[in-house]
């Protein structure tokens, strides 16, 4: 098995059969339709990668006491998102395994029990990955344009309210997508969900985008030589535009997915995109990979941090 458990429940319409699904393969291309064979090794290697480095995060914002803000808090809510997926695709990886060898015995009914306890775990970790990625967006937006009544508005308070409410959030909608998988309805509000986040992200980012240029706008005009602060205002935008980038490209191929499932089901075109839907979920694994690199990494308390940690660690 290659695929994340509640993710390959999504891997075709359940209205589209085997014969069709076939059919519509050979007509629409042949070969281009035959999707990519992405080894389990691929899918166990980007796991470990990504448990690495978000470990590595909640290791050193729980043991600086100046990244103990609610800033650095969603950051960390964000890392152990990305690490339960991490985690939750090698148990299950590890878990089939075991299985195919018969190293490991079980009744079909516990292992039914445990393959959907995984499943509710994985989709519970995408979906609060996606919803973080969100906050952190709203926060750095009060951060930039709030910020003297940042500390007001954000408090520490607030933070765990809203920690907490993603978390509840993200369990109890994982549990309704587990069990009604195959609905429409169900589909749709995950990808109304998405599109939320989506449009939230870009309009936020465009406006502090916006800012950052009208700053360097503004000391070009005044024909300063290049200064510390001009260089940190385009940093600021490259690295809004590498957000918007990396979050477009690494989820977007799997909701488009669910939308085809919706609104073209049996369409031969449709159904050569779905033969790639293990290329998406490397993707959004991928997206576990890149979150500390530009969440995390970039904070210079916090590079400083886990070079503390990587040294008493070894």
């Amino acid at each position: 098995m290659s695929t994340l458990a509640p993710l390959r429940l999504l891997r075709e319409p359940s209205n589209a059969s085997e014969g069709n699904h076939s059919n519509a393969t050979v007509g629409a291309g042949g070969g281009w339709c035959q999707g990519l064979d992405i080894p389990n090794e691929l899918f166990l290697a980007l796991g470990l990668v990504s448990l690495v480095e978000n470990l590595l995060v909640v290791a050193a914002i729980l043991k600086n006491r100046n990244l103990h803000s609610p800033t650095y808090y969603f950051i960390c809510c964000l890392a152990v998102s990305d690490m339960l997926v991490s985690i939750s695709n090698l148990a299950e990886m590890l878990f089939m395994l075991l299985l195919e060898h018969g190293v490991l015995v079980m009744r079909p009914s516990i292992v039914r029990h445990m393959d959907s306890v995984i499943d509710t775990l994985i989709c519970s970790s995408v979906v609060s990955s996606l919803s973080f990625l969100g906050v952190i967006a709203v926060d750095r937006y009060i951060t930039i344009f709030y910020a003297l009544r940042y500390h007001s508005i954000m408090t520490l308070q607030r933070a765990v309210v809203t920690m907490a409410s993603v978390w509840l959030a993200s369990t109890v909608s994982s549990t309704v997508l587990i069990a009604y998988y195959r609905s429409n309805t169900v589909l749709l509000c995950l990808i109304g969900f998405f599109l939320f986040m989506l449009v939230l992200m870009l309009v936020l980012y465009i406006h502090m985008f916006a800012l950052a240029r009208h700053h360097l706008h503004s000391i070009s005009s005044q024909q300063k030589p290049p200064t510390a602060h001009r260089g940190g205002s385009l940093k600021g935008a490259v690295t809004l535009t590498i957000l918007l980038g990396v979050f477009f490209i690494c989820w977007g191929p799997f909701f488009f997915h669910l939308i085809l499932i919706v609104t073209c089901p049996t369409n031969p075109f449709c159904t050569c995109f779905f033969s790639y839907f293990n290329l998406f979920l490397i993707l959004i694994i991928c997206n576990s990979v890149i979150d500390p690199l530009i969440y995390a990494f970039r904070s210079q308390e916090l590079r400083r941090t886990l070079r503390e940690v990587v040294t008493c660690s070894w």
